[in-house]
């Protein structure tokens, strides 16, 4: 497989970050290896797919890759202006730090300068100790909307094939990313490792729609209990509760569930809000229609009006 992350996921140079974050989300769905256990050429593949997203999911790690001061790995390239700058000087000096530099003590703090390293005299010259922080570790997580909801515990898988243990807080919102500190790649020298990015997306749901810190359903109900009210069983995010239709309901009437929606960040939670329907029989009998003659013609109302 191409060590050049584009070619890795498969999009052009002048993709956007949506264009790069929907190609990795693809393979990486195709190629997990959840899904092709004990496959090694899957699971390389899937690694390769996450190691390239790493590198152009991050806006800054693209600019750098781009720009060739990183490689496909993420490793620091040489700086290549080095040899240029100290190639113009004249004479048998031009690979010498030149005049006027102050000897060893200066090249040592030009090097700290070209490298972010610390350079020290010793014996012979000078000694380097790099320290830099590890590389943050993106991911990407499917997640149910009822586990979102309530909160839930899933792992992820990295590109080691090492399982990453990720709590999900309750109320989560879609494409929010959760950072697990020191779970990325490790540190250069003494420098601490990266984080792990965790990017949400949360499925969606047959019965339950977010809106903000609320829930929202749609709830059939027949004639007879729009006509004459009713108690209806309705199911929430935390369980089945009983609400009361009031008479004369029509479609498109919303009733308020205080407090069974999604929780938020004061300690309370938002409501549900039910969208009522009504539904006729899909086969009308002798007796309704009696009842709708009878009503058109004492009746006069039109709702259009």
């Amino acid at each position: 497989m191409s060590d050049d992350p584009y070619k890795v996921l498969g999009v052009a140079k002048k993709a956007s970050q949506d264009e790069i974050q929907k190609a990795y989300r693809k393979l990486a769905k195709k190629l997990h290896p959840d899904l092709h256990p004990g496959d090694a050429d899957k699971k390389a593949e899937f690694q390769a797919v996450s190691a390239a997203y790493e590198i152009l999911g991050n806006a800054e790690k693209r600019r750098r890759f781009d720009a060739g001061e990183i490689d496909a790995k993420g490793h620091e390239r040489p700086e290549r202006d080095f040899y240029h700058q100290y190639a113009s000087q004249q004479g048998a000096r031009r690979y010498d730090p030149g005049p006027g530099t102050g000897g060893a003590e200066d090249f040592s703090d030009l090097f700290s300068d070209l490298f972010g390293q610390r350079a020290r005299g010793g014996q012979g010259g000078f000694r380097q100790e790099f320290h830099a922080r590890g590389a943050d570790a993106h991911y990407h997580l499917d997640v149910d909307f009822l586990d979102a909801a309530k909160g839930a515990r899933r792992r992820v898988t990295m590109p080691d094939g090492n399982r990453l243990e990720v709590t999900i807080p309750a109320g989560i919102r879609d494409g929010q990313t959760l950072r697990l500190r020191g779970k990325g790649g490790p540190g250069f020298g003494d420098g601490p490792p990266g984080d792990a990015l965790v990017t949400v997306t949360i499925l969606p749901h047959p019965l339950f729609v977010r809106a903000g810190d609320n829930v929202e359903i749609e709830l059939p109900i027949t004639f007879d209990e729009a006509v004459l009210g009713a108690k209806v069983d309705v199911p929430t995010i935390s369980g089945t509760v009983s609400m009361t239709v009031p008479k004369g309901t029509s479609s498109g009437d919303r009733l308020r569930l205080n407090g069974r929606g999604l929780p938020i960040a004061n300690g309370g939670k938002g409501d549900q809000i039910v969208r009522l329907r009504i539904v006729l029989p899909k086969k009308i009998d002798a007796r309704m229609e009696d009842i709708a003659k009878d009503w058109r013609a004492h009746v006069k109302s039109n709702p259009r009006e």
